[in-house]
Parts: C-alpha cells; sequence; structure tokens
C-alpha cells in the first residue's frame, strides 16, 4: 500500500486533474478503504453468529437435550467471534496506520499553505488548518467512519427479521425509521450552534494569547482589567454558544437513549406475545431482539457520531479552500543563485481597508553591487517597499523582478540563502544566539561568526554566560532592543547573501552602533552585496551610492546621492523628509 506512489501513477490519468488535491490524497487511500469494507462486510455477517447461536440452543439444544450439540455449537460460535474480532482488529489498523500516512502525506503542504496565508493576510483562518487536518485524519480512524461502513447492513439485519416473522420487522422498521428521522433533526439543530461555539472559542483564546504578549505594557499602565472586560465579552459569549450546543445535544441523546431503550423492551415484549400466541419459538423471539438491536446499532452509532461528519466535513471543505488558494509550489524549480539586480515596473501596493494604495506607481532599477538609502517621513511606505522587494507583502500589482525574473517565481527556501531582510520590528526566536544568527538551521560555526564580526557583535556576544550559546528566550525577551536589532542584523547578513533589505537597522542603536552598522553597510558595498537601506537618520547617506526619496507613497528624488542631495538643495526644493538631509561624510 503505497498512497504516494499511486498518486503519481493518477497524475497520468485524464481524471485526476478533475479533483481537488485533497480529494486526489484521500483517493490514493482507495485501496485501505476498499479492504476496510471487505472486513466491514466480514465483521457484521459474523454478527449474525449470535442471533444463529441462540436459535441452535433454544429450539435444537433445549428440545433434545444434547451435551455434544451444545459443545459443538457453541466451539463453532467462539470459532467465529474469534474470526470477527481479528477482522475488526485488522480493519482498525488499517484505518489507523492510513490515517498516518494521510497525516504524513500534508501535514508539511498544509504547514506552507498555513505559512503563505498568514503572510498573505487570506481570507481563509490558517490557524485552523491542522485543527482541520487532525478531524479529518481522526474521524477517518475513529467511530464515525465505521458507523459509515456498518450502517448498510441495517436494512440486511430487518430483512432477517422480517424472515423470522413479518410483525416484528414492521416494528424494528418503524423504529429505524424513528431513529433516521432523529439523526436528520440533530443535523439540522446541532451543526450550526456547535461551529459557532468552535469559532467563538478560538477568537476567545486567540484574543488572550495575544494580548499577553504584551503582559508587561498591561501590567505597567494598569490595564489589566480593561483587558479582561474585553476578554469577558468573548469568553461570555463563548459560554453562551456552548451550553446552546450542549444543550440541545444532551436533548438529542435523551431522547436517543429512549427510543433504543423502548426498542429492546418493546420487541422483546412483541416477541412474547407472538410467542403466546404460538406464531413464534423462544429462540426466535431472543435471536428477533438481538437483531433489532444489532440493526438500529449503526443508525443510533450515526446519531452520535453525526456531529463529528459535520464537523469533518466542513473542515474537509475549508482545508480544500485553503489548498487550493496556496497551491504548491514546483519543487524541482531550481535557479542561478541571484546578483542581487533588482528592478520594479508599476508597482501599486494596496492593503485592506485603504482606499488609496500604499505605494504608487513606483518603478525604478537598482544594479547588482549598489547600496540605496531610502528616505521619508513616517508612513510614506518605506517598510511596505521593503516588504514588497522581499515578496512578503500580499497585494501587489505590476513587476518586482529579481535579476530579470519575477521574486514569486522563486522557490522560496531557495531563495532565502541569498536574501537578507531585517525588519523593523525585529522578531527573533526561542533557542541560542548562534540558533537565531543561523536562521535555525544548522549551525555553521565559522559563518556564524563571520556575520556576528561583520555586524559588529562578536565581544558583546562573548560577554554573554555561554557565548554563542547563550539561550535568548521567547522572541528574545531576555535581550534589550540594541541587542535584538544588532542580532537581527547578523541573521540578516549570514551566509553571505547577495540582497540585504534594512529596515531601520539603527532605530535602537547608540553612536557605537550606528558607526559599526555603517561599518557594516561599507562591508557589504565592499563585497558586491545590493543593499536597501531604509532609514531616518541622514548619517547613513555617507555609505549609499544611492538615494530615493518616498512621500505619500511615490517616489520624489531618485538617482545618485549626491545628485540627489545637490537637487534637492536647489531653491524652491521641497523638503523630502522630517529631518534635513546633511553632506555626506566619509563612512
Amino acid at each position: 500500500m503505497q498512497p504516494i506512489r499511486q498518486i503519481d501513477s493518477m497524475k497520468n490519468s485524464p481524471s485526476f486533474f478533475n479533483r481537488s488535491e485533497l480529494t486526489a490524497t484521500l483517493w490514493a487511500f482507495r485501496q485501505e478503504f476498499l479492504i476496510v469494507g471487505a472486513l466491514s462486510f466480514l465483521t457484521n455477517l459474523l454478527m449474525l453468529s449470535p442471533t444463529i447461536y441462540m436459535l441452535q440452543v433454544f429450539d435444537r439444544v433445549l428440545s433434545s437435550g444434547s451435551e455434544l450439540t451444545l459443545i459443538a455449537v457453541s466451539l463453532i460460535t467462539l470459532l467465529l467471534f474469534g474470526v470477527m474480532a481479528c477482522s475488526e482488529w485488522l480493519r482498525s489498523r488499517i484505518l489507523v496506520k492510513a490515517g498516518m500516512q494521510f497525516d504524513e502525506q500534508l501535514s508539511t503542504r498544509v504547514f506552507n499553505a498555513s505559512f503563505e496565508a498568514y503572510l498573505g493576510q487570506s481570507s481563509t483562518n490558517p490557524s485552523r488548518a491542522f485543527g482541520d487536518l487532525i478531524q479529518i485524519r481522526q474521524f477517518l480512524t475513529g467511530n464515525g467512519i465505521f458507523a459509515l461502513f456498518d450502517a448498510p447492513w441495517a436494512p440486511i439485519y430487518i430483512a432477517v427479521t422480517f424472515f423470522l416473522h413479518p410483525w416484528l420487522g414492521v416494528l424494528s422498521l418503524i423504529f429505524a425509521l424513528v431513529q433516521a428521522g432523529l439523526a436528520w433533526f440533530g443535523h439540522r439543530h446541532t451543526v450550526t450552534p456547535a461551529e459557532d461555539a468552535a469559532t467563538a472559542s478560538s477568537e476567545s483564546t486567540a484574543y488572550l494569547q495575544s494580548k499577553l504578549r504584551n503582559a508587561e505594557v498591561l501590567e505597567s499602565m494598569g490595564m489589566i482589567g480593561n483587558l479582561r472586560a474585553r476578554w469577558d465579552g468573548k469568553y461570555q459569549t463563548w459560554m453562551e454558544k456552548n451550553a446552546a450546543a450542549t444543550g440541545i445535544t444532551h436533548r438529542i441523546t435523551a431522547w436517543s437513549k429512549f427510543i433504543r431503550y423502548s426498542q429492546q423492551s418493546l420487541s422483546l415484549g412483541a416477541g412474547a406475545l407472538l410467542v403466546i400466541d404460538g406464531q413464534l419459538s423462544p429462540g426466535a423471539m431472543i435471536a428477533a431482539n438481538v437483531l433489532m438491536a444489532r440493526a438500529l446499532a449503526p443508525i443510533d452509532q450515526l446519531v452520535g457520531t453525526w456531529r463529528g461528519f459535520e464537523s469533518s466535513r466542513r473542515a474537509f471543505e475549508r482545508l480544500e479552500e485553503l489548498l487550493l488558494e496556496f497551491p504548491e509550489r514546483d519543487p524541482a524549480l531550481s535557479r542561478v543563485a541571484p546578483t542581487g539586480e533588482i528592478t520594479l515596473r508599476g508597482v501599486v501596493a494596496s492593503a485592506p481597508g485603504r482606499t488609496t494604495p500604499i505605494l504608487k506607481n513606483i518603478s525604478f532599477a537598482i544594479p547588482a553591487g549598489t547600496v540605496v538609502a531610502v528616505l521619508g517621513p513616517s508612513g510614506s511606505g518605506k517598510s511596505t517597499l521593503a516588504r514588497v522587494i522581499v515578496g512578503i507583502w500580499p497585494d501587489v500589482a505590476g513587476d518586482v523582478l529579481l535579476d530579470g525574473l519575477p521574486i514569486g517565481s522563486w522557490n522560496r527556501v531557495e531563495l532565502g540563502t541569498h536574501l537578507g531582510y531585517l525588519p523593523q520590528d525585529v522578531e527573533l526566536f526561542e533557542g541560542s544566539i548562534a540558533e537565531n544568527i543561523a536562521r535555525l538551521g544548522q549551525v555553521d560555526s565559522t559563518k556564524v561568526i563571520e556575520a556576528a564580526r561583520s555586524a559588529a557583535l562578536h565581544e558583546m556576544i562573548l560577554r554573554f554566560p555561554k557565548g554563542y550559546d547563550t539561550p535568548i528566550g521567547e522572541a528574545g525577551g531576555l535581550l534589550s532592543g540594541g541587542q535584538r536589532q544588532r542580532i537581527g542584523l547578523a541573521r540578516a547578513i549570514y551566509g553571505d547573501p547577495a540582497l540585504i533589505v534594512l529596515d531601520e537597522p539603527n532605530a535602537n542603536l547608540d553612536d557605537a552602533g550606528e558607526t559599526a552598522l555603517l561599518r557594516t553597510v561599507s562591508d557589504l558595498k565592499a563585497k558586491g552585496k545590493t543593499v536597501l537601506l531604509i532609514t531616518h537618520r541622514p548619517g547613513a547617506i555617507a555609505v549609499a551610492d544611492r538615494l530615493m526619496i518616498l512621500r505619500d507613497g511615490e517616489i520624489i528624488a531618485n538617482g545618485p546621492r549626491d545628485a540627489v542631495i545637490a537637487a534637492l538643495r536647489a531653491p524652491g526644493a521641497p523638503p523630502p523628509a522630517t529631518q534635513p538631509i546633511a553632506s555626506p561624510q566619509p563612512a
């Protein structure tokens, strides 16, 4: 059983491309489901063994008084029970193994799609993606799937009951219809409240977790009470919706138990009446009662698992939508290492909720090995431009080219080694300093130390208790803002990337740190690296080859450094930034 190979072979079939990716993955396990279906057939067929055994004991053994017959019938029945147990164990094992393969095959794909959905600010909810995958897997390996396989046997058991006596068959059919009606009622009245309760719970938890990341601000300014009041509203909403959904479920469960217990008693009473009238033997009476219970068991099981089935169906639809919106990138795509040449043509960057674009018709070209300083007032679009260039801004029109190729066409994992990015808000990860500089990959000590030296960080790291192996805590909480920024800079230049984009890299640096930064940029310039340096501080102009000035999402100046400064100093030229342009000084 090799589902991955099956998918590869299915790609040669014309019908393969008519299926969604998730459906095709499930279809690859059709062999396993066919085997489970055959085992379910055998299991349910052997479920008739107790009925036949009762008929033989009551109608043959008791009347004949033969102990040998009783022993023979009992041994045969025990053998059949053993085969039935093995069949049930085997089908469970096959489904569990298939579920693990299903999860293994899709987990990486779902992770990548979820990450892209977060990055692209998708309308889908990527936080539920792995929960949806687990929901589908658990349904495929749980009682719900067995209920679906066993349900077709209910009519067969009812038909056998008709053979014992027509009136008993009619009674079992009536109870089956009542149970089916209850299942339909449960579907109509429990699915929506359950989904609403799950959504409210997710929102309440996500709201609280996101705010607790700023616990220091909340505590220092006495905002905890206000936060608790806002969270309490969301929590109470979840409590109310959960109580409503649970109440409906409990009522339906209570009715289901009432019907099941009534069936057991009434079927036995009806059988006893037929025995009194001489229309039925005692053995057939007991056998009919067992058959009725067995016939209604799959329906009763469907009532209990219907909520799980509907939840799995909706999880399937959400996951299918996510994978469709973010298709798998070509794993075989490989390109020559970029030189760092950047070209933008007619780029317009927008964001949800804004009536006007953030960047408006931006066009320029940056040759490889050029250092460009980007200036402009706050809100002019500098950080958005940085994200557009590294290919992480979701809503972009126009062409963003790296070495003449669209940035979105590159394999992101392969491109990542050739690209360095230091965002305005530096985000470090739990682990050691070395692991963060090495981008959470395999730590190459030589490259880590080289990057730290380039960022003038090496001596500072050695002063830590464990040096490069010092744990930084969650999100770098044990470091100062300047230390986090310099580690982020070392991470950006780790591995000698061809293109480095630095967004306000000196925002948290002192004079010594800024001097080290300018020295780092000068070293990168000497190595022929393309550097985009976004800053508010005019001191960074000294190391730049070109200047680009933004205002209100438009480029108002762009060109060689000295030429742009001269043009801005001309009479009548508007000031481009919040701080004046100083004369360039040697780095």
